[in-house]
């Protein structure tokens, strides 16, 4: 069959990125099409390359600064992505959390839907990123959001079979476009974080005697319920990620020395500050949520808000332990149950394999050959 695998956009190597790449490998023959191929992703990122899958993009990448920044044409995509002639094709696999879905079908093509979230900026937390958008993109919010929730329910309609990358999503994709899914956790690099790696240099703390915080610094990341409760209890704490949170959690801090902030570490010195962290603090609600995966890859248990995609890889008492109030105060509660307990490595790496690259290869080639019998 001639397949054509689509993707919002390829401007870095994510979660929904690493999905796609997976993809690939079980359809190596098929054809990408996105609204942008970035610089960065034409080159191999960790092992992964685009090489041997032709690209197309849509008009998108031809607009100013449209391959680094095309997120700033959301409104236009709906009709860039009708542009797309997928004449010929007889299956389609779309990975989406984005308007790429919204394809003109051709007759008697099926298109399978992996769906990562409907997007989350104009549906569930529509409130959380217009609080944290500048006067430009409240006004922006305010004017295209009708528009896109409207095109976002068309878009659906073209799709045969929905994936979802957890329950979680699955309920959300039941409720805002009335269909049902099949849930496939994506790929997580399990073996790569089974290997030790080395703390950066001049690392303040000693093994074990920390908690860390591992991501992007947005709000609805909620990175300041981690720094506030460790600053509480005056515990350590090391933040690995940046963000626009960043300069106002550094000013929270101000002279403690118990919470350090590391912005971008190698591949190797991630490994070494995972592994060698007492726990993963993770207070946001995620669709799935990589980093609490890799983390037990790692050996390491999680402390993470008992809500989204992290009630589907933390064994509550076994590879970790929730709070259930987005505040500071329910994690301070949460870290001082979690101190009272043993943890034990080889129980978080054995339930992390879960979620591994082969088993999520075996699973979509499932679906997609159930699919194909049809």
């Amino acid at each position: 069959m001639k397949t054509a695998l689509l993707h919002y956009w390829l401007t870095n190597m994510r979660g929904g990125e690493k999905v796609l790449a997976a993809l690939g490998e079980i359809l190596p023959e098929a054809d990408i099409f996105t609204h942008a191929f970035g610089k960065e992703m034409r080159e191999k990122v960790r092992g992964l390359s685009w090489k041997g899958h032709r690209v197309t993009e849509s008009f998108i990448a031809r607009l100013p600064l449209g391959r680094r920044h095309p997120q700033a044409y959301l409104p236009l995509m709906p009709a860039a992505t009708r542009s797309l002639n997928l004449d010929g094709y007889d299956l389609i696999v779309s990975s989406e959390s984005g308007p790429i879905k919204g394809i003109r079908k051709p007759a008697g093509a099926r298109h399978i839907c992996y769906c990562h979230t409907p997007m989350r900026y104009v549906w569930d937390m529509y409130d959380d990123y217009y609080r944290a958008s500048g006067v430009g993109g409240k006004i922006a919010m305010k004017l295209f959001t009708p528009y896109m929730r409207c095109e976002d329910l068309k878009s659906a309609e073209s799709v045969d079979t929905f994936v979802a990358n957890s329950a979680f999503v699955a309920d959300r994709i039941k409720r805002i476009y009335n269909r049902d899914s099949v849930v496939v956790h994506p790929p997580v690099d399990i073996e790569f974080f089974n290997e030790s790696g080395a703390l950066p240099q001049s690392f303040p703390f000693e093994p074990k005697s920390y908690y860390l915080y591992a991501g992007e610094l947005r709000d609805y990341k909620r990175p300041d319920l981690a720094v506030e409760a460790c600053l509480k209890m005056n515990r350590k704490l090391v933040v690995v990620g940046n963000g626009k949170m960043r300069e106002r959690l550094l000013r929270r801090v101000e002279a403690r020395n118990n919470v350090i902030f590391l912005g971008r570490v190698s591949d190797d010195e991630l490994r070494g500050v995972y592994s060698n962290a007492k726990a993963l603090l993770f207070p946001g609600i995620e669709d799935f949520g990589i980093v609490p995966v890799e983390v037990q890859a790692a050996g390491v248990p999680v402390v993470a808000f008992g809500k989204g995609g992290a009630l589907e890889t933390v064994v509550d008492g076994q590879t970790g332990t929730f709070f259930m109030e987005a505040t500071s105060a329910s994690l301070c509660e949460a870290i001082e149950h979690f101190e009272k307990m043993q943890w034990d490595e080889v129980s978080c790496r054995i339930n992390a394999k879960r979620f591994s690259k082969e088993n999520f290869l075996m699973r979509m080639q499932a679906v997609l050959n159930i699919t194909n019998t049809k």
